[in-house]
């Protein structure tokens, strides 16, 4: 609060900001994510939907005994508050909710970070997954893209807009491109008569690729796709791609479902 009338002082319209998260090292959350299985990237999932997951928490836990269990570290989230309850359900199990907008945005930007650095790791997957889009290959796109889907921590929020949707998978996909140091990538960038989703120059190759990404509200990915690549045609999303020398121009639609996804070329 002080923090927020400091800023007021100088700034009338000054909004509030989540002052706090950037206090703290938040290493329990990256901890805890860390060690996630399947079943426990499920349960993060549900936290960040708004949902809620029944735990039983130990509140007499010792620090040696926190690594024993991801269980324990639930009653560690907690205990210091990234979690909170909303009813006790019987034996020492409680209904967790996260108890706040700005500790849901803290647990995303953890878990990208996690998604990039994890990714990260695997070099030889990157390098086949960046390549196929120069080799216009959109089966292997499609492979790859989702495993990536498939092992991270999706971001599922049935209450917001399609544009916010489609937003969490352009995210992953800049961060798997981010690895590229010889292309020069641009994200909602103006090109033709609109705003293109992502522009992709590979100056050695003089290449350039155009993606346009979809969420599929019904499931229809063929259709999204197909959509995707009209839009790119329409709006003229090529034209900055040639005014900057790019000889061979890739264009892609992927559309994206929860945990599918589809690729499609022209």
């Amino acid at each position: 609060m002080i923090s927020y009338c400091d800023q007021l002082r100088a700034d009338p319209s000054a909004q509030p900001e989540d002052y706090w998260s950037n206090t703290s090292g938040n290493t329990i959350v990256r901890r805890f994510i860390d060690k996630a299985n399947m079943q426990t990237r499920n349960e993060i999932e549900q936290l960040i939907a708004g949902e809620e997951i029944i735990k039983e928490i130990r509140q007499e836990l010792t620090y040696s005994e926190l690594d024993n269990s991801i269980e324990n570290l639930w009653s560690v989230l907690f205990t210091t508050g990234y979690l909170t309850q909303h009813g006790a359900c019987g034996d020492d199990r409680y209904a967790l909710v996260i108890p706040n907008q700005e500790i849901r945005k803290l647990f995303i930007r953890q878990i990208r970070e996690w998604f990039r650095e994890s990714a990260g790791n695997d070099r030889s997957k990157l390098d086949t997954f960046c390549s196929a889009f120069l080799e216009k290959n959109p089966q292997k796109i499609e492979e790859l893209f989702g495993d990536y889907l498939w092992n991270t921590i999706s971001i599922p929020d049935t209450a917001v807009s399609r544009q916010r949707k489609e937003n969490f998978y352009h995210g992953i996909l800049l961060g798997l491109f981010g690895y590229q140091s010889n292309w020069i990538i641009k994200s909602n960038i103006e090109s033709g008569i609109g705003y293109s989703d992502i522009l992709v120059e590979a100056p050695e190759k003089r290449t350039g690729i155009i993606i346009e990404m979809k969420y599929a509200e019904d499931g229809d990915l063929d259709t999204a796709c197909t959509a995707a690549l009209k839009q790119i045609e329409e709006k003229q999303y090529d034209t900055r791609l040639k005014e900057d020398g790019m000889r061979t121009i890739i264009r892609y639609g992927i559309a994206c479902y929860k945990k599918d996804c589809r690729v499609k070329t022209v």
